[in-house]
């Protein structure tokens, strides 16, 4: 019964480290990753409303590069900056969510600017969503 305890404990150990530097891993640097895809913005949303499974399947978590008009640019309470490209659709776009420390390179973007933006890919909402972006022309 010793030995089972021991071991029960051991593996309950082992597994709390691993749990811990799982949620702790550094994620992937969005700046000098490469791009999986270089897309327009209009592009990525009909490919996420026509067939969102596929879509997901092509683009969740990957680096994406995304290519389109700044519709607007609005600061968030936690000092993030979301940044939303034009998609050819009233009702929906894309969003690009610049973490507080790239905060200042998105600043200075206006809108109706032609960018083109590097983040990764969440999946859709009612808008395609980038987080970690950063502004790459």
């Amino acid at each position: 019964m010793k030995k089972f305890i021991l071991i029960t404990l051991a593996a309950a150990v082992i597994a709390a480290i691993v749990g811990f530097l799982l949620y702790n891993k550094p994620h992937r640097d969005t700046a000098s990753a490469e791009s999986d895809f270089v897309v327009e913005a209009p592009v990525l949303l009909k490919e996420f409303t026509e067939n969102e499974a596929a879509a997901n399947q092509k683009y969740l978590d990957k680096v994406v590069a995304v290519r389109g008009k700044v519709k607007s640019v609005t600061p968030d309470d936690e000092g993030n900056i979301n940044l939303t490209l034009d998609a050819d659709n009233d009702m929906a776009g894309v969003i690009c969510t610049f973490p507080k420390a790239d905060a200042e390179s998105a600043g200075s973007i206006n809108e109706g600017e032609e960018v083109t933006v590097k983040g990764v890919c969440t999946g859709v909402l009612m808008d395609v969503v980038l987080i970690r972006c950063v502004v790459e022309k």
